[in-house]
């Protein structure tokens, strides 16, 4: 399959081996992904997961991810260079490291497997949130202009967000913490584990919904996958319990058409700057 051939996310998360030193690989992070005044930390980690996927020996899924931002990426070329810290039957433990123009951008941690290889058995109380289906809420093309011309991202994904967490596009916010919606990518491709590292970070910060607008950069992001999505709508839900410090954490469940949890994420970030 050629580059010119791949899906808009494929392209954002590609990768080239360097020819001499294993571990590396080149990518060209696209502006068509930034959120604020950088590129959206859900892609970095997924450009990020992707080369330690390549790297993971057969195990290609992530089962357990943290990064760690240390600067805003901007559009253009980055280098991701990675490292097995231990490889077992079952398990691959690694490190990534995403930089450009010599700077460090991301560092990851992160334990790989195979999904499919997995016991079938759930025993959950986790329920996939409420909300009307997705011809019922409200579409990105009714989202504020002043916030779509700061979220080029948005052009790329098909999101619906449930009508009850809008209420500060309106300038009501609800107060409560939380935002959701079904989400697919506006190509139509199709979810797989390292687009839902991506979803994690998908929505809208949930300080939009505290009455708070503006950037919210995340400081750290660990995502949990805990199996494959079935193709269709995903269903997610961000949340903030605690805002201190200039400082919150939003946690994130991700439910696929089968009504399976399929990811899990929580994130510190700081919050907004008083506009």
């Amino acid at each position: 399959m050629t580059t010119a051939t791949l899906s808009e996310f494929d392209r954002g998360i590609a990768l080239t081996p360097h020819a001499e030193e294993p571990g590396r690989y080149e990518a060209e992070l696209g502006d068509g992904w930034q959120i604020g005044g950088g590129i959206n930390g859900g892609l970095l980690m997924a450009v990020a997961g992707h080369a330690l996927s390549l790297a993971g020996d057969g195990h290609r899924d992530p089962f357990s991810i943290s990064g760690y931002y240390l600067s805003a990426s901007r559009p253009g070329p980055a280098t991701v260079r990675t490292e097995t810290v231990r490889r077992g039957r079952t398990l691959t433990t690694g490190t990534a490291s995403l930089s450009q123009d010599g700077e460090e951008r991301l560092r990851v941690l992160a334990t790989y497997g195979d999904l499919d290889a997995l016991d079938g058995e759930v025993a959950t109380s986790a329920q996939p949130p409420l909300m009307p289906p997705p011809e019922q809420c409200i579409g990105v093309e009714h989202a504020p202009p002043q916030f779509i011309e700061q979220a080029a991202l948005l052009e790329r994904f098909d999101l619906r967000l449930d009508p009850a967490t809008v209420g500060w596009a309106l300038g009501t916010p609800s107060k409560s913490g939380r935002i959701q919606g079904w989400f697919r990518l506006a190509d139509g491709r199709q979810p797989d584990p390292l687009l839902l590292l991506m979803v994690a970070d998908a929505l809208p910060p949930v300080t939009f919904d505290l009455g708070m607008p503006g950037w919210a950069p995340t400081v750290e992001l660990t995502v949990h996958l805990r199996a494959r999505p079935v193709p269709g709508w995903l269903r997610v839900s961000h949340a903030t319990r605690n805002l201190a410090g200039g400082y919150f954490e939003e946690d994130c469940e991700v439910w696929d058409e089968a009504g399976r949890l399929v990811a899990q994420s929580r994130q510190l970030a700081r919050a907004p700057r008083p506009q």
